[in-house]
């Protein structure tokens, strides 16, 4: 054992023995005692520039670092091998059928997810990481069923998203303090696989979620430089896309790049997240309340606005833009359902490539024979780097534009209740990646549909019909809706609720006005019942 590393759970004892090695767990202490103190000073940040929200200073662009935005010369470094072309990736879990289907789809890359679409149960993270392992070395193989599944001769090239900067992995301690989650996540990735994928020609590519200030992307860059060098792979071996998610996020694009200009592919649009950060940074602001949450698309002002400079911002460095995830799913026992799915994917994805994205996201392989012919067709090389997009001029009262239009219906707020109460109940379960209403939902999923029924009930946002939204209509909606929604959540998860026994009765006035407007779903439930599971 290491000196100072505690490990707080059992379970998944032989992928424990197999992952959380001495020497991976050095390395593990190693980073933590670095930089977790720069950690915890960014999260203070947040919460300081939270209160200045709060009291009414807008979100702007950051005057201290404009000469960074208005010098031209400066670029990202060139594709890595094997992400020269992103026209789909297909993204998911990583459990060990998942990471064989995704590898198989014909989709150009894979971003394996420790993150939204994983409940994170101990066993989930460990278990995860053994089956990348024995994916980059071609080693993984699953039954069920009676079915085989292996993989084929050209997977995918491989992605990882760690957890994010604001989460910590309490099962593990370093000096009697539990570790970053994002961390331990790509650690233990980073440091059994490096060498071993930089020998089959690839190399250790990651997706960063959730950051919120540029600084947050120099302590990734910091991490990346001690992290190679302490293994002994060059600098600038690895590639890091961020997802600009949240609203802050969006007002250092480029400084972000900047500071992993020696390790970025990119930035990709994550947008559920982000309309979840909108109503999260903007809950003093009535201005903000927003409609439906079908009727929030990518085509509404702010969403527009955030997409178009994503894209100027990236093809001006020379990095990927990527664009964001298709949910959709096929519906196999309805063709007329289907067809109309369908085309909804076939709208959003032509949106992006003429929009100037170079890829896009899609959850269901089967997605990818719809999304890959229209890259095809309108995407000639491997990306639109080329299409500068120097025409768009998008100010900060752009990516705060609360236009929307569409109305808030009682069928809105039902529908947001149903979806959190079915998919908190997989979550619960150990399941954080579930089919719901034939898309393929997240923890992005709960997260807006949270918030929006915490900022409706705040604001008492009338409905079309002139009702407000109340504490009361939402814990009359719940308790209507819980036993069908946990049953949707268990149908679609296979197995039970997890260890608090399904869907949480709540919410309480103080469930609604705080506990839904908690930091993160993991706030909202702690460790899920899960203790060291």
């Amino acid at each position: 054992m290491v000196k100072g590393v505690e490990i707080h759970s059992s379970v998944a004892a032989k992928a424990q023995a197999e992952i959380l090695t001495d020497g991976a767990l050095q390395f593990l202490a190693a980073l933590h005692r670095t930089f977790e103190s720069t950690r915890k000073s960014l999260l203070d940040a947040r919460e300081d520039a939270q209160r200045r929200f709060d009291s009414g200073v807008p979100l702007d662009f950051i005057p201290e670092t404009a000469h960074i935005r208005a010098e031209p010369s400066w670029h990202c470094v060139p594709p890595a091998p094997g992400l020269e072309d992103r026209r789909v990736e297909i993204t998911g879990p990583t459990d060990r059928k998942m990471v064989i289907n995704a590898l198989n789809s014909g989709a150009k890359t894979f971003m394996a997810d420790f993150e939204d679409s994983s409940a994170p149960t101990f066993a989930n993270m460990v278990t995860g990481q053994v089956n990348l392992r024995d994916a980059i070395r071609r080693q993984i193989d699953f039954e069920s069923n009676g079915k085989s599944y292996k993989l084929s001769e050209k997977p995918a090239t491989l992605i990882v998203r760690p957890r994010g900067w604001h989460l910590d992995e309490p099962r593990v301690t370093v000096d009697n303090a539990p570790i970053s989650g994002g961390l331990f996540d790509f650690a233990l990735y980073f440091y059994h696989n490096a060498h071993e994928l930089v020998k089959r020609g690839s190399g250790p590519y990651f997706y960063l979620p959730k950051m919120e200030h540029y600084l947050e992307a120099r302590l990734w860059n910091d991490v990346f430089l001690f992290s190679q060098s302490y293994i002994g792979i060059p600098h600038n071996t690895i590639r890091a896309t961020v997802l600009i998610e949240t609203l802050p996020a969006a007002f250092h694009m480029e400084e972000i790049l900047f500071e992993l200009r020696n390790h970025s592919s990119g930035l990709n649009c994550g947008r559920w997240d982000y309309i979840f950060s909108f109503i999260k940074k903007r809950r003093a602001d009535r201005r903000a309340v927003l409609p439906d949450r079908k009727d929030v698309t990518m085509t509404v002002g702010f969403m527009d606005a955030y997409v178009r400079l994503l894209i100027q911002t990236c093809h001006k460095r020379k990095v990927a833009a990527m664009g964001g995830m298709s949910a959709q799913i096929p519906i196999k026992d309805d063709p007329k359902a289907n067809e109309v799915a369908m085309e909804k994917v076939r709208a959003d994805k032509l949106r992006e490539v003429l929009a100037g994205h170079d890829g896009t996201w899609i959850a269901h392989p089967l997605i990818e024979q719809i999304a890959r012919p229209i890259f095809d067709s309108h995407m000639l090389g491997a990306n639109q780097y080329h299409v500068r997009r120097e025409e768009v001029r998008v100010a900060a009262a752009d990516l705060l534009n609360t236009t929307v239009p569409g109305q808030l219906t009682e069928a809105g707020v039902r529908e947001n209740v149903s979806t959190a109460l079915a998919y908190t109940a997989a979550w619960m379960g150990g399941n954080g990646c579930i089919p719901l209403n034939y898309l393929m939902e997240d923890a992005a999923t709960a997260e807006i549909t949270r918030v929006q029924l915490w900022q409706w009930v705040k604001y008492a946002a009338r409905m079309e019909s002139g009702q407000p939204v109340t504490v009361e209509l939402v814990d009359k909606l719940i308790g209507e809706l819980a036993p069908g929604g946990a049953e949707a959540g268990a149908r679609d998860q296979g197995e039970g609720f997890g260890r608090r026994g399904g869907v949480p009765q709540g919410p309480d006035p103080q469930g609604v006005g705080e506990r839904l407007f908690d930091e993160r779903l993991d706030a909202v439930f702690g460790d899920g019942g899960w203790g060291a599971c």
